[in-house]
């Protein structure tokens, strides 16, 4: 059977030109399935008599009432679709829910059909794609059967690299929506935690759960993403989305970027030189492509990673499967949830307490950078290995995951490249929450400059349909006085995660008024054509956070378009006439500071 293309974007184009229909390629991905039964990656796959409502659903409407209409997608069988059992990889907790997860029910709302139910590592703890009782098995890898598909999410991710479908959703509570990723050659995007809602999903860490999206494109992430996250009033830890995260995805505009790595003695591939090889390779093509590289400080990432497992949030999961018997688990899962047993809520409080040093050490580093870099995963394994070992190969895999949520990280893994037996090595992009946008924007360059094949599959990535886009959520604002470094009001500036982009100078065309009132003491600026040039700083602020600035200025300033000696106008101080009226033009002094220093 030939290979069907299953991006969003190619299905959509057949069913607009006539060539498909959605019972077609439902009918179809339904046949492939048959012949991947081996990599245990369903349980439970639907018949096409089971989804003839679905099909039916969509007989008066089109793709431009439904941007998924007649998508095919797989669900992992921790979140609910309403008439079909939920098992979480353990047959004792089997139930079968009346309604579909508010998420599920987004995407069939928007046209998507559900092929089936994928399956986990049990109750989602793992990363590894192996701890599935023998009734349902270990999920292969989809280039190497031997190996590992990682987990949890670990047949969600099989089903999009080998065709299936052409999207998925998985959970990542520690790594479970990127490390499969990595294993199968996809993009996997763990979105900001809560914007997508996790009612509807069995719990793992429920304080610290997301839903995930696995695909072949980072148009088809954006795509589903843009379905999915809508505010969930019903989900206690739903989080409304910002303007600045929608809309925003895009093919850059700006041919410079900054991102930040780990010290070179901070990285570690567990042994694998070839996976060391890889990340080198990987950073030196996002330098090609523009990146201006620096190296940070990754300790506190790594202390909030033990935090997961070494620390109380173990008692998280517990609370989770309290009304499961543990017998009825395989036996690693309950050895992971005998740990931490004789914790007190004093532990609780004294983790939290070091957690929240971690957060305030990583907080210029999630704001200084356009994103953060890491490998995915340090290495891979065998299933034949990680069996011998579970706990521990378990845990080297989640080296670089594990932190992101108690760290509120919004991240995309991303494909970069393939190692010499032909398993496919990938990297992870992280920023602060509400990045989701932006850092899918990152992933298109990268994707889209290495051109990689798409999944397992031979079909080859196909030209990105986002537009040419700023994509950033963050502002450039010019400050002149009080504002700058060193300067009473600058505070104003980095309690809002603002950050110092670079000193510079306005056009030849700007007059500097000391105006009168105070303290603080403050600048006018006012454009004039016999002006100067002016000393300004420039800011990068996050826009979310630029009305609440704004309220800040009082009269006679506000904000406007400045310009900068280089040609760019960017956002600025600016002053009212009547301001001039009792102020001193001290445009010679051509800075606030020198004329503060000479006055």
């Amino acid at each position: 059977m030939t290979q069907q293309n299953m991006t969003i974007a190619a299905l959509q184009q057949a069913y607009q030109a006539g060539e498909l229909s959605p019972k077609q390629v439902i009918k179809n991905a339904l046949e492939r399935c048959q012949q991947y039964l081996e990599h245990n990656i369903w349980i439970e796959l639907f018949s096409l008599e089971q989804l003839q409502p679905y099909l039916d659903a969509l007989e008066n409407s089109s793709i431009e009432d439904k941007p998924l209409f007649g998508i095919p997608f797989a669900i992992k069988d921790n979140i609910e679709l309403a008439g079909f059992p939920v098992t979480a990889g353990c047959e004792a907790y089997t139930y079968t829910p009346d309604k579909s997860a508010f998420v599920v029910q987004q995407l069939i709302d928007a046209g998507a059909i559900p092929l089936g139910k994928t399956n986990l590592d049990q109750f989602a703890t793992g990363l590894v794609g192996v701890r599935s009782p023998e009734k349902w098995g270990p999920c292969h890898n989809s280039f190497d059967k031997d190996y590992i598909s990682g987990g949890s999410s670990s047949g969600s991710a099989v089903a999009v690299a080998l065709g299936l479908v052409s999207f998925s959703l998985g959970t990542d509570t520690a790594g479970s929506g990127r490390v499969p990723a990595a294993f199968n050659n996809l993009i996997g995007l763990k979105p900001t935690r809560g914007l997508l809602s996790t009612d509807g999903v069995v719990p793992a860490c429920r304080s610290l759960d997301c839903v995930s999206i696995f695909s072949l494109t980072t148009d088809d992430a954006n795509t589903v993403f843009n379905v999915a996250a809508e505010f969930d009033a019903n989900d206690a830890f739903a989080r409304p989305n910002l303007d600045t995260n929608k809309g925003n995805y895009g093919q850059l505009a700006d041919s410079t970027f900054s991102f930040a790595v780990p010290k070179s003695d901070q990285l570690n591939f567990f042994g694998d030189a070839e996976y060391a090889e890889q990340f080198e390779q990987a950073v030196k093509h996002l330098e090609s492509l523009g990146g201006e590289k620096q190296f940070i400080d990754f300790e506190p990432f790594f202390t909030a990673a033990r935090l997961l497992y070494e620390g109380p949030w173990v008692a998280e999961r517990r609370v989770a499967t309290e009304g499961v018997d543990r017998q009825a688990m395989l036996q690693v899962i309950q050895d992971i949830l005998a740990t931490q047993e004789d914790a007190r809520a004093d532990d609780l409080f004294k983790a939290e307490y070091k957690l929240q040093v971690c957060r305030q050490q990583v907080r210029d580093a999630l704001e200084s950078y356009d994103f953060i870099l890491t490998p995915t995963a340090g290495t891979t394994y065998t299933i034949e290995q990680v069996q011998a070992d579970p706990i521990k190969l378990n845990s080297n895999l989640g080296h670089y995951t594990n932190f992101m949520n108690l760290l509120d990280c919004s991240a995309i893994a991303v494909p970069t490249g393939f190692i010499s037996s032909g398993l496919p090595f990938g990297v992870t992009l992280f920023s602060r929450a509400f990045s989701d946008a932006r850092l899918l924007s990152y992933a298109n360059l990268m994707q889209q400059s290495l051109r990689l094949p798409l999944g397992a599959m031979d079909i080859s990535c196909p030209d990105s349909t986002a537009a040419i886009s700023g994509c950033d959520d963050r502002i450039t604002v010019a400050v002149c006085g009080a504002h700058l470094q060193g300067q009473p009001l600058n505070y104003q500036l980095t309690e809002r995660g603002g950050v110092f982009l670079e000193k510079t100078v306005t056009a030849n065309a700007y007059k500097l008024y000391a105006l009168a009132g105070g303290p603080p003491k403050r600048p006018g600026l006012v454009r004039d054509e016999n002006g100067s040039e002016i000393e300004i700083e420039l800011w990068s602020l996050p826009t979310a956070t630029l009305g609440s600035f704004l309220a800040g200025i009082a009269a006679p300033l506000g904000l406007g378009k400045l310009e900068v000696k280089d040609g760019r106008w960017v956002t600025g101080f600016i002053c009212e006439p009547y301001g001039l009226e009792q102020a001193t033009d001290i445009t010679s002094f051509g800075s606030w500071r020198k004329y503060l220093l000479n006055k």
